[in-house]
């Protein structure tokens, strides 16, 4: 383990902000001195967990953020400050269940007592838009196909550049950035790793990128639909499992689409669990506005409706693009990088244990022709049917852990509550004169 006190005196930083990440995906933070992180690294730092979105009162005891040293990062932007991802544990009562870096600790300490090694990428997308976020930020970025438009790239190149440089000194080997499908829209990727690291990067990642575009006067948006009829942000995982001597599990190529029996398998408890985890992958009342979208003004919205797969084709719900690996579009940008991962490992490793099959696959244009496929789930319409979907799969609510379970569809449910109970424009604009 990293000694931060080491860490500290090596990289000349003067503060760390010892992190975690709610339920509800927002990121909480400490700023702890230097000379005082010894202690916070022994005996955690304390939070009142009530004050965020976990299931907690006031009357619960402190919680504590114990920092987990591997995960550290010096912040490229400002290198006398460190972050550090921790993990909650209650005063006096051990881990906190319901912390979402703890359910994604525990799934990977099962997948490796079954000699495995859940690796991902994940492929954010966000939107720079003007600082109170009415609008995208280039008034020039106007084109009807806007994908990799080089023009509006580079009109962003400062903030782009910043971030994948800082990626670079990182040594996360960024490989990619482009202008995605949306006017005022992007997508910047990294190298896959385990589902730990992954997750780390990616919730440090949301954090660097609003920094620099906020230092750049811009706001960036990981909002799953932030503007009605452009394309939403998704945020595709890719997923592969290793064995302990190094081998890719999901790959043989006597296969077809050279994916392997257990690749299928981990791929059938997916499709098995596909409609409880539109919580976890789409947790907004925002997401369904993505996922279940008319078409779009560049011609189409990159994302599914329909639990189906297929192979190198971007119109389903799952794509085997090449050997070893599949791709999930379900999950949105405002997905919690730590439910993400864990549950791709609970579905996954439910899969293997019963050998699942994923069932048919269909090589068809699923926005031209998706209406002939009869037979395949439907994903759920709105945040509720999220939920009942989630609160049905007593299998997949088990693997990730009762407490967790139980506490997320507490607070979506609140979530969903205090949004039907919002008055809307849309409203008094149908509805005044009735």
């Amino acid at each position: 383990m990293t000694d931060l006190v080491e860490f500290a005196r090596e990289k000349g930083v003067k503060y760390f902000m010892i992190s975690y990440t709610d339920l509800f995906g927002a990121q909480r933070a400490k700023l702890a001195p230097a000379q005082a992180i010894a202690d916070m690294q022994e005996n955690g730092a304390g939070f009142a967990g009530f004050a965020t979105w976990l299931d907690l009162t006031p009357a619960h005891p402190d919680m504590l953020g114990m920092p987990d040293a591997n995960s550290v990062i010096q912040l490229p932007w400002k290198k006398e400050v460190a972050w550090v991802a921790s993990n909650c544990v209650m005063s006096g009562n051990g881990p906190l269940e319901q912390a979402p870096r703890n359910v994604l600790g525990k799934l990977v300490a099962e997948a490796a007592g079954m000699g495995l090694e859940v690796k991902t990428g994940v492929e954010p997308e966000f939107f720079l838009l003007t600082p109170d976020g009415k609008a995208i930020s280039d008034s020039a970025d106007t084109a009807v196909k806007p994908c990799y438009d080089q023009q509006a790239i580079l009109r962003r190149y400062d903030v782009i550049a910043e971030i994948s440089d800082y990626m670079l000194e990182l040594g996360w080997e960024p490989y990619q950035s482009d202008h995605e499908d949306a006017n005022g829209q992007f997508e910047m990727n990294w190298k896959y790793d385990n589902a730990m690291a992954t997750a780390d990067k990616h919730s440090f990642f949301k954090f660097m990128t609003r920094a620099v575009a906020e230092k750049h006067g811009l706001r960036a948006t990981f909002m799953p639909k932030p503007i009605m009829g452009m394309t939403g942000n998704g945020c595709h995982a890719h997923i592969s499992v290793w064995t302990r001597d190094g081998r890719n599990a999901f790959s043989d190529d006597s296969k077809d689409l050279s994916l392997s029996d257990e690749g299928r398998h981990f791929l059938g408890g997916i499709m098995k669990h596909a409609s409880a985890l539109a919580l976890p992958c789409c947790p907004t009342v925002n997401s369904y506005k993505r996922i279940n979208a008319p078409r779009t003004s560049s011609g189409a919205t990159w994302a599914p409706n329909s639990v189906t797969w297929t192979g190198n084709n971007r119109t389903h719900m799952v794509r085997v693009p090449g050997p070893g690996r599949f791709e999930l579009r379900l999950p949105d940008g405002a997905v919690n990088p730590y439910l993400l991962q864990a549950v791709i490992i609970a579905a996954g490793l439910s899969g293997l244990k019963s050998k699942a099959d994923p069932g048919r696959r269909w090589d068809i244009d699923m926005y031209a022709d998706g209406h002939t496929v009869t037979d395949a789930p439907k994903l759920p319409l709105n945040l509720l049917d999220a939920i009942r979907a989630f609160d049905e799969d007593t299998e997949l609510k088990g693997a990730l852990g009762d407490a967790f379970s139980a506490a997320f569809i507490k607070m979506k449910t609140q979530e969903w509550n205090a949004y039907t109970a919002h008055l809307t424009q849309w409203e008094r604009d149908t509805t005044l004169d009735i």
